[in-house]
C-alpha cells in the first residue's frame, strides 16, 4: 500500500482478510479486487489488486483516467502528466490522502516515512464513528470536507476531534475544562508562596484548555501542498522502481557515416522478457538520425543514419509495459564518425 507503506488499514479480497503490515503489505491472488477500510470506516471498494497501490487507484474515475497518458513537450506520452492533474484536481484523492495523513500517529511523512495508523487510533475512531452527524464522503469538495468553523465541523473533523494521539493517561486526552469551570475557579495568587498545589486556578485551567484544544487534529493540519508532495513522492518512487527493471541493449551506438543500413535497438527486461502494451520513439536530431519504425510486439526500434560525420542524436524510446499504466523512457546516443 504505497511504496513507503500505510500500515493498519483493514483489507479484504475474495480470498483474504487482514490488516496491512508495517510496510503496508497485504496478501492477495492475481485478478482479485480489494476493499479497504480504516477500522469500521470504508475507504474504497472494488480496487483491482496490484503489488503496490496508491490513493489515485482507490476511485473508479481516477483509476480510469490514469489509463490516458498526457503528452510531453517532446511529443511523447507520459503518465506523470495525468498523475499530477489528478493530484491537483481530484477532490476524492486529496480528501482521502489528507484524512489518512491526519490519522498518522507521528503526523509527518517528510522524512520519507510511511503512514502508521495505530490500533489505539482505530479503537477511538470506531467508538466515535456512530456519533458523527453524517457519513464521511470523500467525494465532496475539499473545502467542505475540511470545514472547520466554531459552530460547524465537517464529519471528518468531527471524527478526528474524538481521537487522541497520545497515551491514554496523558493530560491531552482529557476533556478540556469548560469556560464555566474556568470562570468559577479562583484566580492565582500573586505571590508564589500563597499558591496551593492542590488547587487548579483559573489560569491553570485556561492553559490546560488551550493545550488540549491545540492537540486536537483536523484535516486542515495537513496542508494541500503537503499532501500533494507526499503523493508525488510515492508515485515517483514507483516510476523509478519500474524504470530500473528495463534497459536498452546498448546505450551508445558509434557508427561510420557510410553505414546507412537499418539498425535496431531492443528493449530488455532484467530477469525476464519485456511484455509491452505500447511503444514510441523519436530522434532529437532528425537531420542526423531518423527513426524508421518501432513495434511493441518486438519491443524494438529501427533507425538509420542521415547525417554526416560529426553529427549525433539521441533516440528516445518510450514504452508502456503491459501490466501498468506507467510509461518508461530510455535513450540511445547515436554518434556518427
Amino acid at each position: 500500500m504505497t511504496p513507503t507503506g500505510i500500515s493498519g488499514l483493514s483489507y479484504q479480497t475474495a480470498s483474504r482478510t487482514g490488516k496491512t503490515g508495517d510496510q503496508g503489505q497485504y496478501r492477495y491472488f492475481p485478478g482479485e479486487t480489494l476493499t479497504l477500510s480504516v477500522g469500521n470506516l470504508e475507504l474504497a471498494t472494488g480496487v483491482p489488486v496490484e503489488p503496490v497501490i496508491t490513493p489515485l487507484e482507490f476511485f473508479t474515475f481516477e483509476r480510469e483516467a490514469l489509463k490516458i497518458a498526457g503528452t510531453t513537450d517532446e511529443g511523447l506520452q507520459s503518465h506523470r502528466i495525468t498523475e499530477q492533474q489528478l493530484i491537483q484536481n481530484s477532490d476524492a484523492v486529496m480528501n482521502l490522502t489528507r484524512f489518512l495523513m491526519a490519522l498518522n500517529w507521528r503526523q509527518r511523512t517528510s522524512s520519507g516515512d510511511g503512514i502508521e495508523i495505530r490500533d489505539r487510533v482505530i479503537q477511538q475512531l470506531n467508538a466515535a464513528l456512530p456519533l458523527i452527524s453524517e457519513p464521511i464522503d470523500f467525494n465532496v469538495p475539499r473545502g467542505e470536507f475540511a470545514l472547520e468553523e466554531e459552530e460547524a465541523l465537517s464529519p471528518a473533523n468531527q471524527l478526528l476531534a474524538e481521537i487522541c494521539f497520545y497515551p491514554p493517561d496523558d493530560e491531552l486526552c482529557e476533556e478540556p475544562p469548560t469556560l464555566e469551570a474556568i470562570e468559577n475557579a479562583p484566580p492565582q495568587p500573586e505571590e508564589a508562596e500563597d499558591r496551593d498545589p492542590d488547587i487548579e486556578y483559573s489560569e491553570d485551567l485556561r492553559s490546560k484548555r488551550e493545550r488540549i484544544l491545540k492537540a486536537i487534529r483536523t484535516v486542515g493540519d495537513v496542508a494541500v501542498d503537503t499532501a500533494e508532495a507526499y503523493l508525488t513522492r510515492e508515485l515517483d518512487i514507483l516510476t523509478t522502481r519500474l524504470g530500473i527493471r528495463y534497459y536498452l541493449n546498448e546505450f551508445v551506438a558509434d557508427l561510420p557515416a557510410s553505414d546507412t543500413g537499418i539498425k535496431t535497438v531492443n528493449v530488455k527486461k532484467i530477469a525476464g522478457k519485456p511484455d509491452l502494451a505500447d511503444i514510441e520513439a523519436i530522434s532529437t536530431r532528425d537531420q542526423d538520425v531518423v527513426v524508421h519504425s518501432f513495434g511493441w510486439q518486438s519491443a524494438s526500434v529501427d533507425y538509420f543514419l542521415a547525417g554526416e560525420s560529426g553529427g549525433e542524436s539521441e533516440i528516445l524510446v518510450n514504452f508502456k509495459p503491459s501490466d501498468t499504466y506507467r510509461w518508461v523512457k530510455k535513450s540511445l546516443r547515436v554518434v556518427i564518425n
